[in-house]
């Protein structure tokens, strides 16, 4: 097996530990016997991950539920799991949602391993240890805390990743590196490195390893989500609201691009940064050019409903009864966790922030 880097997560749930590698995922599936979930994609892409005893799920939007987790639970009871089971997870975002979710839940809890398939669950979702799902019109409103015992980054499946996929991953990845700093010194290091990152596989690993390195980080020092971790929201109260304004229409990875854009558009008119800082500016550039690289995106954006969307900003968990928690730029270009009240003014801004997206892409 060859390991390109291994990285110790500690934590108050538990300590863990993820592989990252080309072809290390097979050779362990192999040599350990263990349930399977497993996005129902992947089973003729990578026929490995197709063996008994597996469960396979159907991994969009609108199986990101309860009643799916419950269809989940009853399939490893009924293909004989026990409390001693070990369960290993291989897919994106919503397979690592509805996995952790089941294996927190079956008979109170049994150990399981995540293989995350996308890049966007590779550099970012893996870690962490949160689970968010949606109920009902109400994105991610329910959810838990439950890491696995161990996280395997196999790089192979990213030789079957769209433009727009590995686009996805890293308008998360460059987010979580401007977050953590110096860390956004880093990306636009490797940008400069690998030009041809969107094309060529191989160039992805290192900023797989960049990025969860920042991330780690914030979710050592706050691991439940109640100070500096927070700041990992940039982008995404805009952006959910996006995604369900858009059914879904827009992914989550494409949405936080957008919500960037957002949050970077309402701390210049709160006149919190100027729009000609050089850290913002190197960021609106990163994110654009990923953004341009999505085919329907602009003929998609030029149909959101500001109205629809403001109505999806104001339901975010984020937000108070009296306040509306964003994270903005300060005058150094840093972020912060800001709260506004919900005041007819900066509803009317947020509004026209939407409005500005469709401007700009």
């Amino acid at each position: 097996m060859s390991e390109l880097f291994n990285i110790k997560i500690s934590s108050n749930s538990k300590s863990y530990s993820v592989i990252v590698g080309p072809d290390i995922v097979q050779s362990r599936l192999e040599n350990q016997p263990m349930f399977r979930i497993v996005d129902d994609r992947l089973s003729a892409l990578f026929p490995f991950t197709n063996h008994e005893p597996v469960v396979h799920v159907s991994a969009t939007e609108d199986k990101k539920t309860l009643e799916s987790v419950a269809t989940i639970i009853e399939t490893l009871r009924s293909k004989g799991a026990t409390r001693n089971a070990h369960i290993v997870a291989l897919g994106g975002g919503i397979i690592q949602d509805v996995a952790t979710f089941a294996a927190s839940s079956y008979m109170r809890g049994i150990p399981w391993i995540y293989c995350p398939t996308t890049l966007l669950g590779m550099v970012d979702s893996c870690i962490g240890g949160k689970s968010s799902i949606n109920v009902g019109q109400y994105k991610n409103i329910a959810g838990n805390f439950y890491p696995p015992d161990e996280i395997w980054i196999d790089t192979v499946f990213c030789d079957t990743l769209s433009s727009v996929q590995k686009a996805e991953g890293l308008c998360e990845a460059v987010k979580i590196c401007f977050a953590g700093g110096e860390p956004f010194n880093d990306y636009l290091m490797w940008v400069d490195t690998y030009p041809d990152y969107l094309t060529d596989p191989s160039a992805l690993a290192p900023i797989i390893g960049i990025a969860l390195s920042t991330k780690k980080r914030f979710i050592e020092e706050d691991e439940f989500d109640n100070g500096i971790r927070r700041l990992l929201n940039f982008g995404h109260t805009f952006g959910h609201a996006i995604e369900g304004a858009t059914h879904y229409e827009i992914s989550h990875g494409i949405a936080v691009g957008l919500g960037v854009i957002a949050a970077i558009h309402i701390s210049v008119q709160l006149g919190r940064v100027s729009a000609d800082h050089p850290r913002v500016q190197a960021l609106l550039n990163q994110v654009q050019n990923l953004l341009r690289t999505v085919p329907s995106l602009s003929s998609t954006i030029q149909e959101l409903d500001t109205h629809a969307a403001m109505t999806c900003f104001r339901s975010d968990k984020k937000h108070s009864s009296t306040h509306f928690a964003m994270i903005l730029l300060n005058e150094a270009a840093e972020l912060e966790f800001s709260q506004h009240p919900r005041t007819d003014a900066i509803e009317a801004l947020i509004q026209t922030t939407f409005g500005h997206i469709k401007e700009q892409t």
